[in-house]
């Protein structure tokens, strides 16, 4: 743009200068060598131009003669550089979209027309296509050979690290991040991939020092950055509460400042405040978090708060806990546990019975099997909630990338990603996959059936009666495997297993429930029990079967 203004200008010059001549006429005198030159200005002016243009011509002629050689090897080269480019671009898309061959054929043709020293991306796409092949071990030499170029080095290490955690190498992994990161402190992949490797080998004042620089270089925002910093701090109080709790107490006081809906800061912060007798803050403190977050771990801790409590007292804390968020689950069971405890055998069960009918879970199964031994001691009956449970919905947990734990961990041993596990229900496989094709019958067919123990309708003889005619009722009962269906709702008939669709038995079912009665025909026309309503009777099970029963619980620490 600025030469064509240009342009415009000179022209624009001219035209005003040789009007101007023409507007005064004159004549120009040149004397040379005895002659006397007599010519108009017009014609001076007209001549001079045309010298100084045909000498201009004249000059770039020769200078396009002389440098038509350099010329035409920088259009070779230039034409050369760019198809060299092309097949690299080529190379790069296919290694993206894992066409290995295509990526190795592109690679050849690059190092033909490259120059594989001063282009490192050819480097990087023999590396990629090593991997596509199956070649790690090409792979990782590639990529070590990058290490040596100090344009190459970063992209070495990111190779490299990512190459380790492919193979579960947490060490290597760990080194090469840690490398990364003082190479170039403000990419974000190596600062992370640090902190989490830090974080998981108990490195806590490293990771907190990384941190503080992510936070200074703005790598992450302010509330990312509370918020692991609070991760950090809690882990790091859990793991010295035990051995110094008095040092615990400002870390787990301050990660809960940074994270009140943190749930493990909030634990061990209450641990450590009830260690000192500090009750009323503590309670606030897991009060505040089970109003965000319901979580089994804070209702133990709350209800447990001090050691001289009677099973009663701990009733009426469970209570007050659950009323700051009714009609939740973790509140029922909070209440159904300490009910059971304190020998309050029916709100136990009522509160078991309320989490049944909003979201069944394995945990109120096992519960109210643990209530019907401790009330009425019916191995029948505990047996059948037992059998529930094993098909039942499993129970939330924290969960990260996949892998399931029964505590909570500060960075995911997966990945290393700091702040990564979630209290939710594991991820289950629902079954299996029906084609859009088949017919409902077909499909129908595909399903495999879920076996459970089917509940009888009818109602079995009162306790007295039971008792006062054993004799008659083991004549009546003849004795016969249990029969698998699947559970369902009073609305619907229990399904029962025929000859031409048999009920698979499992483990943990033999295990549970060997035997029981068969029912007399005559009893069959009885209403269907209610939803947690009465079994059939049960002869029992074997002396063992209690002592065989593990008691599973849930705890943070």
């Amino acid at each position: 743009m600025i030469r064509i203004l240009f342009f415009f200008i000179v022209v624009l010059l001219l035209g005003v200068g040789f009007a101007w001549l023409a507007d005064r006429p004159g004549d120009l005198v040149l004397t040379f060598a005895g002659m006397q030159y007599k010519v108009s200005l017009m014609v001076a002016a007209s001549s001079i131009v045309a010298i100084v243009a045909a000498v201009m011509l004249i000059w770039w002629l020769i200078k396009s003669i002389i440098t038509s050689p350099y010329a035409l090897r920088r259009h070779f080269r230039a034409r050369k550089r760019d198809r060299g480019y092309q097949s690299l671009s080529t190379g790069l898309i296919a290694a993206g979209a894992g066409d290995g061959q295509t990526a190795r054929l592109m690679i050849k043709q690059a190092e033909k027309l490259l120059n594989v020293d001063q282009e490192p991306l050819i480097k990087l796409l023999d590396a990629q296509a090593a991997m596509l092949e199956g070649r790690t071990d090409d792979a990782r030499a590639k990529f070590e050979a990058m290490l040596d170029d100090p344009e190459t080095r970063l992209l070495g290490l990111r190779g490299l690290y990512l190459e380790a955690q492919r193979l579960g190498a947490r060490d290597a992994s760990r080194h090469y991040a840690e490398e990364a990161a003082l190479l170039a402190p403000n990419v974000e992949w190596a600062a992370s991939a640090a902190l989490g490797q830090k974080t998981t080998h108990g490195d806590w004042d490293g990771a907190l020092v990384l941190l503080d620089k992510q936070k200074a270089t703005k790598q992450i925002d302010k509330e990312k950055a509370k918020r692991e910093r609070a991760v950090i701090l809690a882990a790091k109080a859990i793991e010295t509460y035990d051995s110094d709790p008095l040092n615990a107490k400002p870390l787990a006081i301050e990660a809960n400042k940074l994270a009140p809906d943190l749930v493990p800061a909030a634990i061990v912060a209450a641990k450590a405040l009830f260690a000192q007798g500090d009750l009323r803050k503590g309670s606030k403190i897991l009060e505040y978090t089970w109003k965000r977050e319901p979580h089994p771990d804070v209702a133990e801790t709350y209800i447990h708060a001090r050691v001289g409590d009677s099973p009663i007292d701990r009733l009426k804390r469970a209570r007050h806990l659950a009323g700051l968020y009714p009609h939740h689950a973790e509140s029922n069971l909070a209440i159904a546990h300490a009910a059971l405890s304190a020998g309050e055998f029916t709100e136990a069960r009522e509160a078991a019975e309320a989490v049944l009918r909003s979201t069944p879970r394995e945990s109120a199964y096992l519960l109210l099997a643990d209530i019907e031994e401790a009330q009425t001691g019916d191995q029948g009956r505990v047996r059948q909630w037992l059998s529930r449970a094993v098909k039942a919905p499993r129970d939330p947990a924290w969960t990260a990338d996949g892998y399931v734990s029964d505590r909570w961990a500060p960075a995911s041993p997966v990945t290393g990603k700091l702040d990564a596990f979630t209290w939710k229900v594991p991820v289950e496989q629902i079954g299996p996959v029906i084609d859009a094709g088949d017919d409902f019958d077909n499909a129908m067919a595909k399903t495999p059936s879920k076996p459970t123990i089917e509940a009888k309708p009818i109602l079995p003889p009162r306790k007295q009666e039971a008792k006062s005619q054993p004799e008659k009722i083991a004549e009546d009962a003849d004795v016969v495997d249990a029969e698998i269906v699947p559970f369902e709702s009073p609305a619907h008939k229990p399904a029962k297993a025929t000859p031409e669709n048999p009920v698979e038995d499992t483990d943990v079912l033999r295990r549970k429930a060997s035997v029981l009665p068969k029912i007399p025909e005559k009893s069959k026309e009885a209403v269907s029990e209610p939803f947690v309503g009465p079994v059939p009777d049960d002869p029992g099970v074997k002396p063992e079967y209690k002592s065989s029963q593990p008691n599973k619980k849930f705890k943070l620490f």
